[in-house]
């Protein structure tokens, strides 16, 4: 399989560092598929308004956040990997599960403006998070997980430019 040095860059970016050109070639149509059921079921939960969909999809976001492997990713692991004979998955690296991270506490709020009947905002906050997870899932561009990349070059800048002085 041929992997395109943009979907390389994309894939770094949540984490996946390390890997050889045909691991992350044969694992990027399945890295596809948590954040595909992501938006699939905030969509329901969204259309619905309602929040205990919102707020299991967020337990399994949160899971996500602490787990090296996202929860959905156990329907390829345990399932269609077996079908398919393919590879496992890479571990999660720390950009993909700060995205993670992200998505529980966005769900956790869009289900809570749900319950206390602010739908508007509710439709706007589930809209969005569906549009991010899709992005995600069709095009391997993660948001959070740029913002994660680019608060930590923020950060780590300074120290390699030598204008913060180490710790004792």
């Amino acid at each position: 399989m041929a992997l395109s040095m943009n979907t390389r860059r994309r894939l770094e970016t949540q984490g996946f560092v390390g890997l050889d050109d045909d691991t992350l070639a044969a694992a990027a149509p399945w890295l596809r598929l948590a954040p595909a059921l992501c938006a699939t079921i905030c969509a329901v939960g969204t259309i619905l308004a309602s929040p205990p969909v919102l707020w299991a999809l967020a337990a399994t976001a949160g899971l996500g956040a602490i787990l090296p492997f996202h929860p959905f990713d156990l329907v390829y692991s345990l399932g269609l990997r077996r079908l398919t004979g393919s590879r496992r998955l890479p571990a999660n690296g720390v950009p993909r599960r700060f995205a993670c991270g992200v998505g529980f506490v966005w769900l956790l709020a869009t289900g809570a403006l749900f319950a206390t009947s602010w739908m508007v905002a509710g439709y706007l906050l589930g809209g969005a998070f569906v549009a991010t997870a899709s992005l995600v899932a069709t095009t391997h561009i993660c948001i959070p997980s740029l913002i994660y990349g680019a608060a930590c070059s923020r950060f780590a800048a300074p120290a390699r430019a030598g204008r913060i002085s180490p710790g004792p």
